[in-house]
């Protein structure tokens, strides 16, 4: 039962965060830009810390399996429930991506990631791999356990993910979440640079946790606490 209420809060967390994040980036489309880049950055960031708040204490609000794979790779969290918190993951996130796709059939991309024309991919992976290391690196020191619990560690997340969504949204719409990346792309068919922002965001969150050492002492990431 405690499991089943963990999944249901990670799909209702990420349909949130998706729906509201994607769907700002999908109204500015439509509407020729009247929410603005900045605008856009800063409903990313409400809205996830939003989200730790409503289920920091539930789930841990992961809402991104990069960060799952992390807490996992800090011994942090089970291995074996990885699985279930992506596929719940994906369920909300897929689910906010088609009410998207029902309300504004107008949208091209839905809030799709793609490098900016002429940047390279391997620089966009580049760049979402430090986007990411910096996300886990804020996460991992402010979460207990696998949890995003408390008003700082809300402010935090939802602070680090305004502020790079701010300066490299423009670049690669600073995605450092494979599945926010894949649940647009089922839906415009563009799967072009897919792989980047799967592979990234993990590599990145993963680093990230192994630099906790460090900073910490040695036993900082081999708590398990799930």
């Amino acid at each position: 039962m405690i499991m089943k209420k963990k999944l249901v809060a990670e799909t209702l967390g990420t349909f949130a965060m998706i729906f509201c994040g994607c769907g700002a980036m999908t109204i500015n489309e439509i509407t020729n830009g009247s929410i603005g880049h900045i605008g856009v950055a800063i409903v990313w960031g409400l809205i996830v810390m939003s989200m730790i708040y409503a289920f920091g204490e539930t789930s841990g609000a992961h809402f991104n399996p990069a960060v799952t794979i992390g807490f996992a790779a800090a011994k942090k969290f089970s291995w074996q429930k990885v699985p279930f918190y992506v596929i719940a993951q994906a369920i909300g996130a897929i689910s906010a991506i088609f009410i998207l796709w029902f309300l504004f059939p107008e949208s091209e991309f839905l809030g799709e990631t793609t490098p900016r024309e002429n940047f390279p991919a391997y620089k966009a992976a580049v760049l979402e791999f430090l986007l990411t290391f910096f996300l886990m690196l804020t996460i991992i020191n402010v979460s207990t356990g696998s949890k995003e619990t408390g008003t700082m560690a809300a402010i935090a997340v939802g602070g680090i993910i305004l502020l790079e969504a701010m300066f490299a949204g423009p670049i690669t719409k600073a995605s450092m979440n494979p599945i926010r990346s894949i649940a647009p792309a089922l839906f415009t068919g563009n799967f072009q640079f897919l792989w980047l922002y799967i592979l990234a965001p993990v590599l990145g969150a993963v680093t990230a946790v192994i630099s906790c050492k460090w900073v910490k002492d040695d036993a900082c990431c081999t708590s398990n606490n799930c």
